[in-house]
C-alpha cells in the first residue's frame, strides 16, 4: 500500500472518530449501570424539538479533510509542481468539506420536554429525539450524578 493511502485510511478512521455518544434516555454507559437514581413523577407540560450540538471544536474533521484532499488532489493531478500546486488547493478544499461533514455528524435532533412534577414544580430536560412525549403523557423523571432523564 502507498503512503498516500495509508495517509487517506488515517484520515477516514479519524473522520469516524467524530462520531459522538447519544444524550439518549435509552442509553447508559457502564459506569452508570447498576447505579441507583432518584425517581420523580410527573406530567408532560409541553415537547419543543431542538438541536443538540455536541461539536468540541477539537477541529479533527477539517484536519483529516485536509489531509485527505492533499492526498487525492497532490497524487492525481499534474506532476512536480503542478502536483503541489494541486496538493495545496486538495487540502484546503477537503479542510472545509471536513469541517463541514464534521459539523454535521455533531448535530443531532432533540427534545426540550417540559415537566409538571407532582408537587407543581416544573422541570425543563432536554435529551435525543428518539422516543415520542406527547403533552399530558405521565411521565417519570430518573437522576443520578447531575444527569436526568424522561421516561415513560
Amino acid at each position: 500500500m502507498k503512503n498516500e493511502n495509508l495517509i487517506a485510511v488515517a484520515a477516514l478512521v479519524v473522520l469516524a472518530g467524530c462520531a459522538l455518544p447519544p444524550n439518549s434516555a435509552s442509553v447508559y454507559s457502564s459506569s452508570q449501570a447498576q447505579g441507583e437514581q432518584t425517581v420523580r413523577m410527573g406530567v408532560v407540560d409541553s415537547v419543543r424539538p431542538v438541536t443538540i450540538d455536541k461539536n468540541t471544536g477539537g477541529g479533527a474533521g477539517t484536519l483529516a479533510g485536509g489531509a485527505l484532499g492533499a492526498v487525492a488532489a497532490g497524487s492525481t493531478i499534474g506532476s512536480g509542481n503542478g502536483s503541489l500546486a494541486a496538493g495545496v488547493v486538495g487540502a484546503v478544499l477537503g479542510g472545509i468539506v471536513g469541517n463541514q461533514v464534521e459539523s454535521n455528524l455533531s448535530k443531532r435532533p432533540g427534545l426540550e420536554i417540559t415537566v409538571r412534577l407532582s408537587n407543581g414544580e416544573l422541570r425543563a430536560i432536554t435529551q435525543d429525539a428518539d422516543e415520542q412525549f406527547n403533552v399530558g403523557d405521565r411521565v417519570r423523571l430518573l437522576s443520578s450524578r447531575g444527569v436526568t432523564r424522561v421516561t415513560h
